[in-house]
């Protein structure tokens, strides 16, 4: 093992658990800057396995591959060294609140209705959750920012988790809300910007507000827009001490080689093309959809969307959900969500999935 690098001043990693400031963590064999024709360093297999013709399989993987953070420094406008590519924006989420907050000491503050990881990694790791709801105004959900600092300034709060666009809500808040909020619990807080769906938002990233304002991190996903869920692929961007603290509490090889494949070849130009198409016609569908949903009469409400599904209340939801599932539509029901008592999530798909949901629906409401 080497020393970890120390952190001081007003870089974000003054923000870690004390005693893992100085955590150096596992050094895998594929940690190693080796070079060698004969590698006998990681008790790997000298022979490959039946089905792996090529060998490749009996390698272990690059922990952080250098293609693939390039790939997706370039894709969020950021350094490769601001970059920690994991299993999912999950991973993620979980290695702040491991790295930050001190089990049965400190909290995390959340603002629901809001999405559940953030609330289960931090009670698994014995750290409490201070919850500011979303207020529900007329122009759909919004973030109470005053309230929010307030919170994270009485308790020992040491990330504030926003989602923008916001799952379920749909709502995309405001970058420059998000920054005042980052200034002022600067020295007491990470901010953390969960942008899975801003893909579909079409609106700037708080990753540019990071050199700015270091105690920023924002979290990305391949597994929306680029369709590569299965592959678990997400990223923490944030300034570089604080990466590399949360890369030293990483597991050693969390990154399969064949996902990290798919990810270079969806990353590549023309996928990338094909990327921006497919958002730009799941937009428009969300919109035509919306409209559609709210003219039905068991409808209550259709709440504005920046991302790729639409949040919808319902005068009977139950009724919906049954209808919805034998016509063999599968949907999120958030009944159990804070104030969504009578909701369900309807994700957006093709133009003839879509169509058969809402020929569903309109047969309940008739």
């Amino acid at each position: 093992m080497n020393a970890a690098p120390r952190c001081a001043g007003a870089d974000p990693c003054a923000l870690l658990r004390e005693d893992l400031r100085d955590f150096a963590g596992y050094r895998s064999a594929r940690s190693e800057a080796l070079q060698g024709r004969i590698w006998l360093n990681a008790n790997e297999s000298p022979w490959a396995n039946a089905g792996d013709a090529e060998g490749a399989l009996r390698r272990y993987p690059d922990p952080q591959p250098t293609a693939l953070r390039a790939a997706l420094a370039e894709l969020y406008g950021c350094a490769p060294e601001e970059l920690l590519v994991g299993r999912g924006s999950d991973e993620g989420i979980d290695l702040l609140v491991r790295a930050l907050c001190r089990p049965g000491a400190d909290a995390i503050l959340v603002t629901s209705p809001t999405f559940g990881m953030y609330a289960v990694s931090a009670r698994l790791h014995g750290t409490a959750v201070v919850d500011v709801p979303l207020r529900d105004t007329v122009e759909g959900f919004a973030c109470d920012f005053d309230a929010v600092a307030a919170a994270a300034l009485a308790r020992p709060v040491k990330l504030v988790f926003l989602c923008s666009p916001g799952n379920p809500s749909g709502t995309l808040l405001p970058l420059d809300g998000i920054v005042a909020l980052a200034r002022r619990l600067e020295g007491r807080a990470l901010v953390v910007v969960d942008e899975a769906y801003l893909d579909f938002a079409q609106a700037p990233s708080a990753v540019d507000a990071i050199p700015e304002q270091p105690n920023l991190a924002v979290l990305r996903t391949l597994s929306k827009a680029h369709a590569l869920a299965a592959a678990r692929i997400g990223c923490v961007v944030a300034a570089p001490g604080l990466v590399d603290a949360l890369r030293r509490c990483q597991a050693p090889y969390p990154l399969p080689a064949a996902c990290v494949a798919q990810a270079l070849a969806a990353l590549a130009r023309p996928a990338r093309a094909a990327t921006a198409a497919r958002a730009g016609a799941t937009v428009r569908e969300r919109e035509a959809l919306a409209a559609r949903l709210a003219a039905l009469p068991g409808v209550r409400r259709v709440y504005p969307s920046r991302a790729n599904f639409l949040l919808v209340r319902f005068a009977d939801a139950q009724a919906a959900f049954e209808r919805l599932l034998a016509a063999g539509v599968v949907v999120r029901d958030m009944r159990a969500a804070p104030a969504l008592g009578d909701a369900l999530r309807i994700s957006l798909g093709t133009p003839a999935q879509n169509a058969a949901a809402l020929a569903a629906l309109a047969g309940a409401a008739a």
